[in-house]
């Protein structure tokens, strides 16, 4: 069978699994329950590590069993996964699992198949926020072993650390209501421990922190058995307030105040109290959850570093997504030794913070900044900051490559640091219908034959939101082990179809290849920020007079269109579930498509005075709206399923009001003063009828009011209007419960006639 890489590479793996062969094997029983989760049956395939240098799988079959050897537990179970996919046999997704029984297992040896990279690497700080913050470890468990199917050994693990941050501030005598009342609610933490806010919505109460203390120990136990090596939080600077009123002696600056939020604090790497906080921190946490091999510090995330004496560049500071390029900060404009020193000084102290209580691990960082800033962070401020850092040391997760491409070029691959290579994809779990698969193939093709790619060392996706686009998912990790690497997306997405539907007609591919092309050769979503307006689509905007000229959504709906109608008229008698789920997904995004356009015309009509074409066009909007949300109750996610358990992580009525109220803040509002509004917008039954359609019904009454009064039309009382029924929609009590279509294929069916309608 094939050998998808070199024969020097080959070469060298049987090399390093013939000298391997004579040691013992190492235990296989992670990976064999490993899938037995998945729900393949482990007892038909005999499994066996043989470390290697270079990750690699190899498997054989023959008189109907399997054999898997591999580099690792997470090979195995990635190689027995990818053979049985490849197959028809086998499809692990967000939205499901589909496994066909082992029997007449085509005979033959895939030979070796090695990853390009030594690590793929997963998750994003911000996804223990939008999408984690009240998992169980049911569904912990079902993500590890997703990601062990995916071939990932490097995941961020941010679970569970504000136990140890609690024990840090008690250490420095700050009592527990002072601690969880600078702690932020659970949904929010993450950009707590970034920095960006402290407090927000707190107290954080202290049965979530023991919840989620007891489940990062199942968590970092699963993980290690199958021989992943986590990436676990350090200390990164931040204080709260309270202990910086504690130590006025101390260097500590205001930080900027982050989307409207309050200032934060930070404290100077080059206080002496910083090694003192730093090394506890991590002593605490190796005490409680074990010693890793890679820590995690960013003490810069859309936070412009301190670089004057007296912090003001920091409270100065300008940033945003739409904004940060353009922004001129006076630290920017500072003469370039002065900056190169300071930073230089705080990559070396960073660096020697996480070191000082895990003297051989590596300082991880994300390196979204870099791109996200290109004011203050140019070229010769990265070569500063990451000068004075051993380059086999630190790990640059550089994420933002859909997004901010080429940072990794122009800075010189990371100044010589080993770095890993990725994406986000997705930004707050927002799910509009996109990816761009031949963008990633050509993508990590140039990349393995570029010259200048210094230590590159992973690969990795940095989802901040997971549970859409699972296609994404599955053919860029594929495409990171080098098995699909060489095969055109067309042929790839036929082997795809048939594992997850269980068959797959010449018809249903052709239409697969439409979907690709109307959605998935999409690299970047650009409407999810417009005009300083979050959100995905227009319509889960605050809305704004500004709708009526919303630029037309990248993507093409025509060939998206046609790939719906092609999928349906290939669905067999019985449709899978995932087939059904898929088809489903694609037509609600079509229709939100269609549905902006309704808004677009609404907007447009009564700004004009043209009452009956603004009244069409608002009521079409509302019936697509309604439509939609109907037909999504069978998705993995609803605002009910969402809110539901948020409240079950409540252990009294007052906690899980408060986390209701939180659940449903983090996906609509969010907070500050800023732009975070519909940042984390979601595809989801009873957001689209009970929270985006309202609002725009609120808007357009007034448009309608002032159009039939030939008054001008006050958008400002609108907007003020749309903002005081948002916090009554908080704190309303409603659940919203999920409800199911009980003939989802016809209900989808008189949804595209509808929004087909001119």
């Amino acid at each position: 069978m094939r050998r998808p890489f070199p024969p020097c590479i080959y070469g060298l793996l049987l090399l390093a699994a013939a000298g391997a062969a004579q040691a013992q094997p190492r235990d296989t029983f992670p990976a064999r329950e490993s899938l037995g989760r998945l729900g393949i049956p482990a007892g038909r395939i005999t499994l066996a590590i043989r470390p290697a240098a270079t990750p690699y799988y190899r498997v054989r079959v023959a008189a109907g069993r399997m054999t898997v050897e591999g580099s690792s537990a997470v090979a195995l179970v990635h190689g027995a996964a990818q053979y049985l996919q490849r197959h028809g046999r086998l499809s692990v997704s967000w939205e499901g699992r589909r496994v066909a029984p082992l029997t007449n297992l085509p005979a033959g040896d895939t030979g070796p198949v090695a990853s390009a990279f030594t690590l793929r690497t997963y998750l994003n700080t911000c996804t223990f926020g939008y999408t984690t913050p009240w998992w169980t470890w049911r569904r912990w468990s079902d993500e590890i072993d997703w990601m062990a199917a995916r071939g990932i050994d490097t995941p961020l693990a941010m679970e569970g650390q504000d136990y140890v941050w609690r024990a840090l501030w008690r250490d420095q005598g700050l009592d527990d209501a002072t601690i969880a009342a600078g702690l932020s609610a659970a949904p929010f933490l993450p950009w707590q421990r970034m920095g960006n806010i402290a407090g927000y919505r707190a107290p954080l109460p202290a049965g979530w922190i023991e919840k989620k203390h007891r489940l990062q120990l199942r968590i970092l136990a699963r993980m290690r058995d199958l021989g992943m090596k986590p990436i676990l939080p350090a200390f990164s600077g931040y204080v709260p307030k309270a202990f910086a009123e504690r130590h006025p002696e101390a260097r500590i600056y205001r930080m900027r105040a982050w989307e409207g939020f309050a200032p934060t604090y930070w404290l100077d790497p080059s206080d002496p109290l910083f090694a003192t906080l730093a090394k506890r921190f991590t002593q605490l946490y190796t005490q409680t959850y074990g010693a890793g091999d890679y820590y995690l510090a960013d003490a810069f995330n859309e936070m412009v570093p301190p670089i004057a004496e007296d912090g003001s560049d920091a409270s100065a500071a300008k940033y945003g997504d739409s904004i940060a390029n353009s922004a001129a900060t006076r630290a920017a404009a500072l003469p370039a030794p002065v900056r190169d020193a300071r930073l230089a000084a705080y990559g070396e102290k960073l660096f020697q913070s996480v070191t000082a209580a895990a003297p051989g691990a590596t300082w991880v960082m994300q390196g979204w900044l870099f791109g996200a800033d290109k004011t203050f962070w140019t070229p010769e401020a990265i070569r500063a900051f990451l000068s004075r850092v051993p380059n086999d040391r630190m790990l640059v997760l550089d994420i933002g490559n859909d997004r901010y491409p080429g940072i990794w070029r122009t800075s010189g691959a990371f100044d010589g640091k080993n770095w890993v290579y990725g994406y986000v994809h997705n930004y707050g779990g927002s799910n509009p219908v996109y990816g761009d698969l031949g963008f990633y193939r050509d993508d990590l093709a140039a990349l393995a034959t570029s010259p200048v790619r210094g230590k590159l060392t992973g690969f990795g996706l940095f989802p901040e939101g997971l549970h859409s686009n699972s296609v994404v998912y599955t053919y860029a990790y594929d495409l990171a082990w080098g098995e699909d690497a060489r095969r055109p997306v067309a042929e790839w997405i036929a082997d795809y179809a048939r594992a997850r539907y269980g068959s797959a007609s010449p018809g249903l591919i052709a239409a697969w290849r439409k979907v690709i092309a109307g959605a998935y050769s999409t690299r970047y979503w650009t409407p999810r920020w417009w005009q300083n307006k979050a959100g995905a689509y227009l319509f889960f905007k605050r809305p704004t007079l500004a709708g009526a000229d919303y630029p037309a959504a990248p993507g093409d709906p025509a060939a998206l269109r046609d790939g719906i109608a092609g999928l349906l008229a290939s669905r067999p008698r019985q449709p899978a579930p995932l087939f059904t789920y898929d088809l489903v997904d694609f037509a609600r995004h079509y229709a939100s498509l269609k549905l902006d356009a309704r808004l677009r015309g609404a907007v447009a009509a009564y700004a004009a005075g043209d009452v009956t074409r603004g009244d069409a066009a608002a009521a079409a909007a509302a019936r697509l709206a309604r439509e939609i949300d109907a037909l999504i109750g069978n998705q993995q996610e609803t605002l009910g399923s969402w809110i539901a358990d948020a409240r079950a992580y409540g252990d009294t009525r007052a906690e899980k009001d408060a986390f209701e109220e939180q659940a449903k803040a983090i996906v609509t509002v969010w907070g500050g003063e800023g732009n975070l509004s519909d940042y984390a917008s979601r595809a989801w039954q009873g957001l689209y009828a009970g929270y985006y359609l309202p609002r725009w019904q609120i808007f357009l009454a007034a448009q309608r009011k002032a159009a039939l009064a030939h008054q001008p039309f006050d958008a400002a009382a609108a907007t003020a209007a749309v903002k005081a029924w948002e916090q009554g929609w908080l704190r309303d009590g409603r659940v919203w419960p999920r409800r199911r279509p009980a003939a989802p294929l016809a209900d989808l069916g008189r949804l595209l006639a509808d929004a087909d309608q001119p």
